[in-house]
C-alpha cells in the first residue's frame, strides 16, 4: 500500500476543486492520507510548480503518491501520466512540469489509458478530479503503474534558464520568487563555492550592487538587501524583514550579474 497522497495544484482553497479531488481519492482509497504541498502556485505557472516539487517530492517517504495539477493545457491533446522516479510515484498532465524533477533522474512514465482506473465521466476542463485523482488513488491501493496505460518513453521537458559563464563572471537569472518575495536565481552554490570562501564576488541585481555573499538574511541591518545561498542549494536575494520583490521592483526572469573579482 502507498498510503501518503500529496496534492500540488494552482487552485487556491476558495473554490470546491481541492476537496473534489479528496472526495474522489477517498472514493477509491478511504486509508490515504493526504498531504497538501501547496495550492498557491500562481496560476498556471508551470515553473512554479516545477520548482515547489523538485524542492519537495523526494523527502518524502518511499512509495508516496503525488498528485500534480498546474494544467494551462486541460483538455487538449496533451498527455495525461503517471510515472515512478526512484521510490516515488507521480500523476499529472505532461506539460512540462516534471522537467526539474525528471533533470537528473531515470523515470518510468506510462499515458493514462486505462479508463477502468479513471472516472466515468470526464470533464474536458477538471481532469484533476477525473483524471489525476482516480489514477492516484489506484496507485495508492497498490495498482502497479503499468497496469494504468500506455507506456511512454519521454515526457515534455522544458530547457529551464541556465547561467552563462564569461571571462568576468556569471550572467543567471531569477528563476522564482517565492511567498516572501525572496529573489531564488538559477545559480548553483557549486558554481560560486571558491568566489564566496575568497569573498571575491560582486553581485548586480536591478539597480542595486551587493558586495558579498552571507550566510543568512540578519547578517545585515533590517531593511537592507542581501545575498546568501538558500535552502535549495542556489544563490537567493532577500531584504532582511521585507519583500525583495516589492521593495526592489524586480520580478521573475530578470538578469543577475555576478563579477567574480581577481
Amino acid at each position: 500500500m502507498r498510503n501518503v497522497i500529496t496534492l500540488t495544484t494552482d487552485f487556491g482553497l476558495q473554490d470546491y476543486y481541492v476537496s473534489a479531488m479528496k472526495a474522489v481519492m477517498l472514493g477509491i482509497a478511504p486509508e490515504a492520507r493526504f498531504v497538501d504541498v501547496s495550492h498557491d502556485i500562481p496560476s498556471q505557472d508551470i515553473m512554479a510548480g516545477s520548482w515547489v516539487l523538485k524542492n519537495s517530492a523526494m523527502l518524502f517517504p518511499s512509495n508516496t503518491v503525488h498528485t500534480v495539477v498546474i494544467d494551462p493545457g486541460v483538455g487538449t491533446d496533451r498527455h495525461a501520466v503517471a510515472m515512478k522516479v526512484e521510490d516515488q510515484y507521480f500523476v499529472g498532465p505532461d506539460n512540462g512540469i516534471f522537467s526539474l524533477l525528471t533533470a537528473d533522474r531515470e523515470y518510468t512514465a506510462v499515458r493514462l489509458t486505462k479508463n477502468q482506473y479513471l472516472r466515468e465521466h470526464h470533464s474536458d476542463t477538471f481532469h484533476g478530479r477525473d483524471i489525476f485523482a482516480p489514477a492516484a488513488a489506484h496507485l495508492s491501493r497498490g495498482v502497479p503503474l503499468e497496469e494504468l496505460g500506455e507506456p511512454l518513453d519521454e515526457l515534455v521537458s522544458y530547457r529551464w534558464m541556465q547561467p552563462i559563464a564569461d571571462k568576468d563572471g556569471l550572467e543567471g537569472n531569477i528563476i522564482h520568487i517565492d511567498k516572501f518575495g525572496n529573489l531564488i536565481t538559477n545559480i548553483p552554490y557549486s558554481l560560486i563555492e571558491d568566489a564566496i570562501a575568497d569573498k571575491s564576488v560582486k553581485i548586480y541585481v536591478g539597480n542595486i550592487i551587493l558586495n558579498d555573499i552571507k550566510q543568512t538574511f540578519g547578517a545585515v541591518a533590517e531593511g537592507e538587501p542581501v545575498a546568501y545561498i538558500g535552502s535549495a542549494g542556489m544563490l537567493e536575494i532577500a531584504i532582511n524583514k521585507g519583500d525583495a520583490e516589492e521593495m526592489l521592483g524586480i520580478q521573475k526572469g530578470a538578469q543577475i550579474s555576478l563579477i567574480l573579482q581577481k
